[in-house]
């Protein structure tokens, strides 16, 4: 197979540059204001997504541990229990207790 790795090239395409040290026309800081602007947008609609998804995530935990919560102390019946029995008690006693 042939070697697929791009050869080097003296363009300078792309190359990483320190706006601050280097001497950059108007036009050039306002385009690269404008697709650092472009790309903050892309981050930003991504990561908004990202949280609006995790918040209604926790929100339906939170959700559902509370709803269990109602439905398990609902179904306790240790309360009745201990009520019967202390009603049993303090019944007068028969011959048939």
């Amino acid at each position: 197979m042939a070697d697929q790795t791009p050869k080097q090239s003296d363009a300078p395409y792309a190359e990483r540059i320190d706006p601050t040290k280097a001497k950059l026309s108007n036009d050039q800081m306002h385009f690269i204001r404008q697709v650092e602007l472009e790309q903050w947008k892309k981050k930003t609609h991504k990561l908004k997504a990202r949280n609006v998804l995790t918040g209604v995530a926790i929100g339906a935990l939170v959700v559902g541990i509370y709803g269990y919560t109602f439905y398990s102390v609902s179904q306790e019946r240790v309360m009745d229990d201990l009520d019967q029995e202390a009603k049993r008690a303090r019944a007068p006693k028969t011959g048939a207790n």
